[in-house]
C-alpha cells in the first residue's frame, strides 16, 4: 500500500475515534440537557399561570355578573320606567343587553370556548325573548305588560337558563384548583 492510503486509513481511525467520543459523549449529557429543558418549561408554565390566573378568574367573574345583569327577572327591575311603552322598553332592554355584551366582549380570551358559547347563547336567547314577546303585544301597550309575560315565561320553564348558565361556569371554573 501507499502512503496515500495509509494517511486516508490513519485519517479514517482519527473520525472514527473522535466521531465515537462525540456519541458517548451525547448520551451522557443529552439527560441532563432534557432535564434542564424540562425545568425551564415547568418554570414558565408556573410563571405564566401566575400571570394568567387572575385574569382568566376575573374573567368568569364578569361572564357571571353578565348573566345575572341580563337577566329578565334582574334587568326589567333595575330598568323600569313607569309610563313607557313596550315599543319603548324593548329597545332599551336590547341596547342594554348588547352594551354590556360589547363590554365584556374581550374576556373570550380568556374563558373557555364552552363558557363563552354559553354566554352568546343567554345574549342571544334573552333578546329574542324580549323580541317575540313583545311582538304578541301591541307596541303602544304598557312596559309592565312585557315584563308580565317575559317573567310568566321564565317562572314556566323547568330549568332556569341562567342559573344553569351560571352553574356551567363555576363547573368550567373548578379546572383552575
Amino acid at each position: 500500500m501507499d502512503t496515500l492510503t495509509y494517511f486516508f486509513l490513519d485519517i479514517l481511525k482519527f473520525v472514527i475515534a473522535g466521531a465515537s467520543v462525540l456519541f458517548i459523549g451525547y448520551s451522557f449529557i443529552k439527560p441532563e440537557i432534557e432535564k434542564s429543558v424540562q425545568s425551564k418549561l415547568i418554570d414558565l408554565k408556573k410563571a405564566t399561570l401566575e400571570t394568567t390566573l387572575p385574569l382568566r378568574l376575573q374573567a368568569y367573574e364578569r361572564l357571571v355578573l353578565f348573566i345575572e345583569r341580563v337577566n329578565p327577572s334582574n334587568m326589567l327591575v333595575r330598568v323600569h320606567v313607569a309610563g313607557t311603552t313596550v315599543r319603548e322598553i324593548q329597545q332599551f332592554l336590547i341596547s342594554e343587553i348588547r352594551t354590556e355584551y360589547q363590554h365584556n366582549i374581550t374576556q373570550q380570551l380568556y374563558v373557555s370556548v364552552q363558557a363563552w358559547v354559553v354566554m352568546n347563547r343567554i345574549k342571544e336567547d334573552t333578546i329574542s325573548l324580549i323580541n317575540n314577546t313583545a311582538s304578541g303585544l301591541s307596541p303602544e301597550a304598557s312596559s309592565v305588560e312585557l315584563s308580565k309575560v317575559i317573567l310568566t315565561h321564565l317562572s314556566g320553564l323547568e330549568d332556569n337558563p341562567y342559573e344553569a348558565g351560571i352553574m356551567l361556569l363555576k363547573h368550567d371554573m373548578q379546572q383552575f384548583f
